[in-house]
């Protein structure tokens, strides 16, 4: 008489554990870089507005930094400074550079740097 073994094949608790740690762990770290990734957009979004604008065209470099900084209040933009930001005027086209960097803590002392250079030209 033979008696066949039957192998259990699966997932034990062990790696339910470890696998539900690592997607709770990507989650949390979105949720803490997903808001730096949006305010350089709104950040981009509001430099295209500035060189875009008709108004802006024939404003002074001060005019634009004037413009910048109520438009960000307006947007709570608090990553970037108008005093930040590279303006030229060239032949009645605007151009607007900059470049931040935003530290993010992750755990303890583990921190995230991401660096970023929004620009727009006309």
């Amino acid at each position: 008489m033979k008696i066949s073994v039957n192998k259990q094949y699966g997932m034990g608790l062990g790696g339910l554990i470890i696998i539900i740690a690592a997607v709770l762990f990507l989650v949390v770290l979105g949720m803490k870089l997903v808001p730096s990734y949006a305010h350089n957009m709104q950040i981009e979004s509001l430099f295209k507005k500035i060189v875009n604008d008709p108004e802006m065209q024939n404003a002074t470099v001060k005019d634009i930094r004037a413009s910048y900084t109520k438009r960000a209040l307006i947007d709570y933009i608090n990553d970037l400074s108008a005093d930040d930001v590279e303006i030229s005027k060239d032949d009645g086209h605007i151009t607007m550079n900059a470049s931040y960097s935003v530290k993010i803590p992750v755990a303890g002392n583990v921190s995230f740097l991401i660096e970023f250079k929004p620009s727009a030209t006309k």
